[in-house]
């Protein structure tokens, strides 16, 4: 729909932007005030594009963890404001708000959940199809030019199509603050801006042998940046690509480091110890146990537990090291330790995680009410999703945070027009 053709005028709501928290907050509203018109403003052709990608394609809507504070504690940069948060709508609330609407999601090892189809289009169509019923415009191509706030309290948007008018409450939602322009508006209602910055990235490297390993993965790593001036560390799987390394342990530490990490430009060094189960002592005895019990076999031939053959061969390689255990010097058996509990590799830039893209930075958290998401300098003003300095690592925490934020936007709105008997 394009907003010339579908917007004569402009409804008391706005939700400007149409990602998982515009819908999820017009949802809650419309289904709160069904008598209030309510409209979503998509600048682009479409809506929810990001939750068609993600998860490489099959959304990750959420993760199964229904403790708040444990929740809360997934969010490098939130954990305090959304601890209240998740006590007003969390995952499970999520869980339940997907199924009442036909969508049953299911919980995979790692905790992160998906619809049972495995499609991201199940979670759209819901979304659609409960703005629909709940009386929701979608309106695409309408990209919002100017904010304003009026004398009377209300607030003056003018859309790219030309039209303007006033609102009497508006929800910022459009994801990341990117946009400069978009951001300027927002300063000039009295909002403050921490920069934005990616936040779920993989890395780069050039040693070929890393290269050369392309779509090996390994279960369990620890993961340390030296040098840093925050304590960077991280365990989980590693993938290896052709560009570097990504996999879970790497994006959540890209999302635990992002502003550091993008201080130093993204050229560091990261500390892998492959064998984070065993330790240098266990890694030790158990090289020596091999010298006394596999004498005869040949080192490539016994791989340490967990440990893929290929990443095998390829760190002996790096020490130069072939032949039989018999053969395995003291000096050798110190070097090669080392390297299982200490590979150095040089960072020497990043990816963006297109299947779930995602910026620190935004609104400063202390210039909203998290029990409301109002604007704390501007009346009327709401906020949910990636615009606010809120974000969290990967496994479906930063959906969670854009539903949690966009209900208590919606029923905040809801609930204020009923207050003040506007909207009628």
């Amino acid at each position: 729909m394009e907003c010339s053709a579908e917007l004569n005028t402009l409804p008391p709501v706005g939700v400007v932007g149409g990602g998982a928290a515009g819908f999820f907050g017009a949802i809650a509203f419309a289904e709160a005030r069904p008598g209030i018109a309510v409209a979503i403003l998509e600048q682009s052709a479409v809506c929810l594009s990001k939750v068609r990608i993600s998860g490489g394609g099959r959304c990750n809507v959420t993760h199964g963890c229904f403790e708040p504070r444990e929740l809360a504690v997934r969010y490098p940069r939130g954990e305090r404001v959304l601890l209240g948060a998740f006590q007003m709508f969390q995952a499970r609330d999520a869980v339940e708000w997907f199924e009442a609407r036909g969508v049953k999601l299911k919980v995979e090892q790692d905790g992160r959940m998906f619809p049972i189809t495995d499609s991201s289009e199940t979670v759209i169509r819901c979304l659609q199809e409960a703005a629909d019923r709940a009386g929701v415009k979608v309106v695409t191509r309408c990209g919002v030019k100017r904010m304003a706030r009026e004398p009377d309290g209300k607030i003056h948007l003018e859309l790219a199509s030309g039209l303007s008018g006033c609102a009497e409450r508006v929800l910022v939602a459009t994801g990341g603050a990117k946009r400069a322009d978009f951001a300027a508006m927002l300063e000039t209602l009295g909002h403050s801006l921490q920069e934005p910055v990616p936040s779920l990235f993989t890395f780069h490297l050039e040693a070929p042998w890393v290269r050369e390993l392309s779509g090996l993965s390994v279960a369990d790593v620890e993961l340390s940046v030296e040098g840093s001036a925050k304590r960077l560390r991280e365990r989980g799987a590693l993938l290896f690509t052709h560009w570097g390394l990504s996999g879970p342990a790497v994006l959540r530490l890209s999302a635990w480091g992002a502003r550091a990490l993008h201080e130093c430009g993204y050229q560091f060094s990261l500390r892998v110890s492959w064998l984070p189960q065993l330790g240098m002592e266990g890694v030790r005895q158990w090289l020596e146990q091999q010298r006394k019990e596999s004498a005869a076999k040949l080192l490539t031939n016994q791989t340490p537990p967990g440990l893929p053959s290929r990443l095998w061969a390829a760190l002996l390689a790096l020490e130069r090291l072939g032949g039989k255990w018999a053969e395995l010097s003291n000096a050798a058996a110190h070097r090669l330790s080392d390297r299982l509990v200490r590979t150095e590799l040089r960072v020497v830039g990043k990816s963006l995680n297109k299947e779930e893209f995602v910026t620190c930075g935004g609104v400063k958290l202390g210039e909203v009410d998290f029990k409301t998401m109002e604007s704390r300098r501007c009346s009327g003003l709401y906020f949910a999703g990636e615009i606010l300095d809120v974000d969290g690592i990967t496994g479906g925490f930063n959906f969670q945070a854009a539903w949690t934020t966009g209900w208590i936007a919606g029923r905040a709105m809801a609930a204020s027009m009923a207050e003040s008997g506007n909207g009628h």
